[in-house]
C-alpha cells in the first residue's frame, strides 16, 4: 500500500467529503503525506496533523478502490490534475494568498504559463459593455495576451468569445466541479474553450455551483494573470473582489471608462479614483508589458506595429473630450436626440455642434427620426 507518493496522497485526501484545504494545509506542513496513510489508526492521523473532527471521516472514505476509481474518472474526461508539488504549476498562482493545492485542467496547460491579462465584469453588460469587452480581448490576443476570465454571463462570456474568434488564447476558471457547467447555457463556449484554450478548477468533480465559491474562485483569476482588467462594473460587481484581489497579490488593475451617467460604470470609476490605470485602448494594457511580451517571444517591430495600429484604430483618437463623453454615451446603444439632451444635460446647440462633428469624423451616423448610433 506504501507505494503511493506524496503527490497522489495530497491528491487522495483533497477529494475526500469533508476535508477543506486547512487540513490538506496542517498535513503539508508536517510532510507526513505517503501510502502508508491508507493504514492509518485514528492516533496516527492525529500525530500526522489532521484534526481530531476529521479523523473519522478520513478513514471511513479513503481506500486504494476510491482513490483509483477517482483517477479513472478523471482520466475518461481527459481532465489533467496538476498539484502544488508539481513543476507544472503556474509561478504566479503560488504568490498569492491562499494557493490552491490542486488544479483540474481540461485543454492546453501550456497556457497557465503564458503571459496574461484577465477581463472581468457585470452580468449584465450593456451594449458599450459587450463592445469595448470584445474589442479589447480581441486586441489583447492579437498581440500574445492570453484572456482570463471566469465563465459566467455577461463580460466574461464577451471577452472569452472575442479571444476564440480572432484565435486567440482564453483560459475559463470555474467556480464548479469540471462537470457542473455554469450557467447551463454556456455549456457550448465551454466545450470550445476545452478544444482550443484551456478550463481549470480548484473543485473536484461533482462539486455544484454555490455563491461562496465564486468570490474563492477569483482570487486564482488574479493570480494567474499579471493584471486585471475591469470592462463594466456597477458598485457591487464581484468583478470588484477580483480587482481587490489582484491589488493583494501586487498585481496591476486597470478599468474602463464609461458614462457618468451609467449605473453599470460606477464600479469602473471608482477603481480609477483609487488609482486603476484607465483604459480606452488595448495599447494602455500593453505598454506596461513590452518587455514580459519580447520575452515570451513577440517580435519587436510586430508588438511596434500592432500598438501603433491599435492605436490609430480606435474609435476614440483624436476627439475631443466632449466628443469622448458623447461617445460613451452612443456606445450604450441608439439614442434620440431627446435622449441625449437628457443624457448630456448640454443645450440643443452644443449637443447638436458635437453631434456634426462626430458625424464628420465618421464616429457616429445618423439614422431617421434623429436617432444616432456608432459606427
Amino acid at each position: 500500500m506504501n507505494y503511493l507518493s506524496e503527490r497522489e496522497m495530497l491528491v487522495a485526501l483533497y477529494e475526500l467529503d469533508g476535508i477543506g484545504s486547512k487540513s490538506i494545509e496542517k498535513l503539508m506542513n508536517k510532510r507526513t503525506l505517503s501510502g502508508e496513510m491508507l493504514n492509518y489508526s485514528e492516533q496516527d492521523w492525529e500525530q500526522a496533523g489532521l484534526p481530531r473532527d476529521k479523523v473519522g471521516t478520513v478513514i471511513k472514505q479513503l481506500s486504494l478502490d476510491r482513490i483509483e476509481q477517482r483517477s479513472r474518472e478523471l482520466q475518461r474526461r481527459k481532465v489533467k490534475v496538476i498539484t502544488i508539488l508539481d513543476k507544472e504549476y503556474p509561478p504566479r498562482l503560488k504568490e498569492i494568498h491562499q494557493p490552491p493545492w490542486i488544479l483540474y485542467c481540461l485543454g492546453n496547460i501550456q497556457l497557465l504559463h503564458s503571459i496574461s491579462i484577465s477581463m472581468v465584469g457585470t452580468r449584465i453588460p450593456t451594449a458599450y459593455g459587450r463592445k469595448v469587452g470584445a474589442v479589447l480581448a480581441e486586441g489583447l490576443c492579437k498581440a500574445g495576451v492570453s484572456v482570463i476570465s471566469g465563465l459566467a454571463r455577461g463580460i466574461d462570456s464577451v471577452c472569452h468569445e472575442a479571444s476564440l474568434i480572432c484565435g486567440g488564447n482564453t483560459i475559463a476558471v470555474m467556480g464548479t466541479g469540471m462537470d457542473v457547467i455554469y450557467p447551463a447555457e454556456n455549456r457550448t463556449l465551454y466545450e470550445r474553450i476545452a478544444a482550443k484554450g484551456l478550463i481549470i478548477t480548484e473543485y473536484p468533480i461533482g462539486t455544484p455551483s454555490h455563491p461562496g465559491l465564486f468570490p474563492q474562485r477569483n482570487r486564482i483569476i488574479a493570480g494567474l494573470s499579471l493584471g486585471t482588467l475591469v470592462v463594466e462594473a456597477d458598485a457591487r460587481s464581484g468583478s470588484l473582489i477580483t480587482a481587490d484581489l489582484a491589488m493583494e497579490a501586487g498585481r496591476d488593475v486597470f478599468a474602463v471608462p464609461g458614462p457618468i451617467t451609467s449605473p453599470k460604470s460606477r464600479g469602473t470609476l471608482e477603481l480609477i479614483k483609487q488609482g486603476a490605470k484607465l483604459v480606452t485602448c488595448t495599447q494602455d494594457v500593453l505598454e506596461e508589458y513590452e518587455s514580459h511580451l519580447l520575452l515570451a517571444g513577440t517580435n519587436q517591430e510586430d508588438l511596434k506595429h500592432h500598438l501603433i495600429e491599435e492605436k490609430l484604430n480606435s474609435p476614440k483618437e483624436n476627439l475631443t473630450t466632449e466628443e469622448i463623453q458623447l461617445y460613451h454615451i452612443l456606445e450604450q446603444g441608439p439614442f434620440t436626440l431627446d435622449q441625449l439632451l437628457l443624457e448630456s444635460q448640454w443645450d440643443f446647440g452644443h449637443l447638436h455642434s458635437v453631434l456634426l462633428s462626430l458625424i464628420i469624423k465618421k464616429k457616429i451616423t445618423q439614422l431617421a427620426g434623429a436617432i444616432y448610433k456608432v459606427i
